[in-house]
């Protein structure tokens, strides 16, 4: 049974990427944007093997034979399986880069090599190298006087096979230093006077021979290696270091562990790649021959270059003011009134922002308390918090440091936080904090007041024009004074317990879960009309899947908007039937989490930080919030619904488990309905019928 209807979660999100390849596969999609999702999907590929893996390759050196409890398979047998479906799918992003770079060249770019300039952009180019570049690198001759160099993870590396007069072969290294932080030099450069635009690293590769004298190059390509950056910090962590300190000698660490992918562009002979995997301690299934560059960041450079061409990218979108709130009044005042709900791309972030502006200027506000993951490089969020604190206010934060690739900033911020007197604490042992919770507390004069914000996307400015996410904001006291039960629980490292209104992971949210939908299994099995709509990235809860399959066998209806990872299978015959599956991908990336129990006025509606995945339902501190007031509770169910009439940008899972674009499945006649760009369009009908068009 258990295969017939769950798919293993690797497997599961490659063929999430594969639905990116697709946008840059589909000549529907603007021609920069196409090279922007080309590059999205390597550089999550990437993060893949980083962290995925790396893992599984962990668990195979283990060698304990443990089994995932979907499919049943081992790690080796998981990792058997990746890596021919990775080959397949860079196959075609080969093939795709190539085309989308050939029409780039109609607009006025054109990324060229050495066959393909004339001898005096040759002569150009030779001159620039040698001004340049040249003095800034730092070649390596691999012999018994040098051993091999330490690569840096995802950076570019120039490699050749060497051989003297005399037949002495060595190898010679040289780093790109042009990508991430060791960036010294411009990775696209110009051939001067022209729309022709060369890539550093094949510079590099070009005047090899003029680097190692005395040697003939036999063979040379560029390589990048991917290391494992799966770390458990939890299990590391002794408790008598400071916990920012110790965060910070372990992203060092990260950095240094073993490397699980080599990518080569260009051609090594078998004997070369043997010599590189024995010095990176790396079995020769790891490795990827490419025929596009290795590292597609350039795109970006790429977009800059032709950004007045407007045919080549998406229409402008500005996210536009929330018609829920009226212009010129305090922000905390409307609250109080009515609840209200932020639908982020299409609306601004601003009246959270100008939330805790006000807060932190009040006279009556006591205290701000707040849960943060993941910030932007140069925060409003983190800048009113520390106003809050100058202002008197008692300002507490949980800076989550084991937010993965971010923990970096998120140490930089914590230390800005507390040297201007907020209290910070740094997440809790064996749990990440991944909720999305603010609590402002005031002081009128009879009572004291609560504001509650529970969102499901980051508190970050710059992703909240580029991610749909949901923010609620409510002054409902019960709420409120759960949330203050969550931030006290915190406060004394520990989670929070049952709460009445709010659901809250690790403790509260599962269970929950579970408890509406068989209520919802209930309803069917007495004849009473019965429905579960879920909207989120992931979903890979055992638990929760299994009693998904058995609501579907009781007959209720079940929709799912899943972006990304999703391992229960649909439209299996006597299990899942009545189960439909849509992920959709567009210019935004998906990630507001919705959940629904029930049918139309009678339905339970939340939002929630969290994914059904065991992870973030058992592993992590995660909040879900009510919705309560009937307009908020109707907008997030037509929301939902018009995710479910997408026919542009959602695609069906099957129960083969292939995904099939919706426009190709259903009637022709239906109107063609782009969720994105539809509320996107009624955000700016609102703003324009309020007269607040930004």
């Amino acid at each position: 049974m258990q295969k017939e209807i769950f798919m293993n979660r690797e497997l599961s999100w490659l063929k999430f990427n594969e639905r990116v390849l697709e946008e840059a596969e589909n000549i529907k999609v603007p021609l920069c944007e196409r090279l922007s999702f080309a590059a999205i999907y390597q550089s999550n590929l990437d993060e893949f093997f980083m962290v995925r893996v790396g893992s599984l390759i962990d668990q195979e050196l283990l060698g304990k034979g443990e089994r995932e409890n979907k499919t049943q398979m081992t790690a080796q047998e998981q990792i058997r399986a990746i890596l021919p479906r990775v080959q397949e799918l860079n196959a075609r992003k080969d093939i795709v880069y190539t085309q989308i770079m050939h029409s780039l060249e109609k607009q006025g770019v054109r990324l060229v090599d050495f066959h393909k300039i004339t001898q005096q952009e040759s002569t150009r180019l030779r001159a620039y190298f040698q001004a340049e570049i040249e003095p800034l690198l730092s070649p390596s001759m691999i012999g018994k006087r040098q051993t091999f160099p330490f690569l840096r993870n995802r950076e570019l590396y120039a490699v050749a096979a060497l051989e003297n007069k005399s037949g002495k072969k060595r190898l010679g290294i040289i780093p790109c230093v042009n990508t991430g932080s060791g960036k010294i030099f411009p990775r696209l450069i110009n051939v001067k006077g022209s729309d022709m635009y060369m890539l550093s690293e094949d510079l590099i590769l070009h005047y090899m021979p003029r680097i190692f004298k005395g040697y003939q190059v036999k063979e040379k390509a560029i390589i990048r290696i991917t290391r494992n950056a799966d770390i458990d910090a939890d299990a590391l962590y002794d408790e008598d270091l400071d916990y920012r300190d110790f965060m910070e000698k372990l992203i060092k660490k990260r950095k240094k562990l073993a490397p699980l992918r080599l990518e080569i562009e260009g051609d090594l002979s078998g004997e070369t790649v043997k010599t590189l995997c024995g010095h990176l301690d790396l079995n020769s299934c790891y490795v990827y021959y490419a025929k596009s560059p290795l590292d597609l960041s350039f795109a970006y450079e790429i977009q800059d270059l032709l950004r007045k061409n407007t045919q080549l990218f998406f229409e402008k979108r500005v996210p536009q003011k929330s018609p829920m709130f009226s212009q010129g009044q305090p922000i905390l005042d409307q609250i109080r009134k009515e609840d209200k709900l932020l639908s982020y791309p299409y609306e601004s972030i601003k009246p959270f922002l100008q939330m805790l502006h006000e807060a932190a200027n009040d006279p009556d506000v006591i205290s701000i308390k707040m849960t943060l993951y993941r910030m932007a490089r140069q925060s409003k969020v983190v800048e009113y918090l520390i106003e809050a604190a100058e202002n008197g206010k008692e300002v507490f934060v949980l800076v989550e440091l084991k937010a993965r690739f971010d923990e970096e900033n998120n140490i930089e911020w914590s230390r800005l936080l507390e040297d201007a007197g907020c209290r910070v604490i740094y997440g809790l042992d064996g749990y990440k904090v991944h909720s999305k919770l603010c609590l402002i507390t005031k002081r009128s004069e009879d009572r004291i007041e609560y504001y509650t914000q529970v969102g499901t996307g980051n508190y970050n400015e710059k992703t909240s024009r580029l991610y749909t996410d949901l923010s609620f904001m409510t002054s409902n006291v019960q709420i409120g004074m759960e949330a203050a039960r969550i931030f006290q629980a915190l406060a004394m490292g520990q989670t929070p317990d049952e709460l009445k209104h709010l659901l809250a992971a690790p403790n509260c949210l599962q269970n929950r879960v579970i408890e509406m939908i068989d209520g919802q299994i209930e309803l069917a099995k007495s004849g009473q009309p019965s429905y579960i709509g879920l909207k989120m990235n992931s979903l890979t809860d055992k638990k929760i899947m299994d009693k998904l399959v058995e609501a579907s066998q009781a007959g209720v209806k079940i929709d799912m908007v899943i972006r990304g990872i999703c391992c229960l299978i649909p439209g299996v015959k006597g299990y899942t039937e009545n189960i439909s599956v849509r992920s959709i991908v567009g210019r935004f990336l998906e990630h507001s989490r919705i959940y629904i129990f029930g049918v139309k006025e009678n339905a339970r509606v939340y939002i929630a930080s969290a994914d059904f995945m065991t992870r973030n339902t058992l592993r992590r501190v995660e909040v879900a919030a009510p919705i309560e007031n009937e307009k908020l509770k109707k907008l997030l169910l037509d929301m939902f619904d018009v995710m479910l009439r997408d026919n542009q940008k959602a695609r069906v899972e099957l129960p083969d488990t292939t995904y099939a674009m919706a426009s190709a499945l259903e009637l022709q006649n239906d109107p063609p309905i782009n969720a994105q760009e539809y509320f996107y369009e009624k955000a700016y009908e609102a703003a324009e019928k309020n007269n607040i068009r930004v």
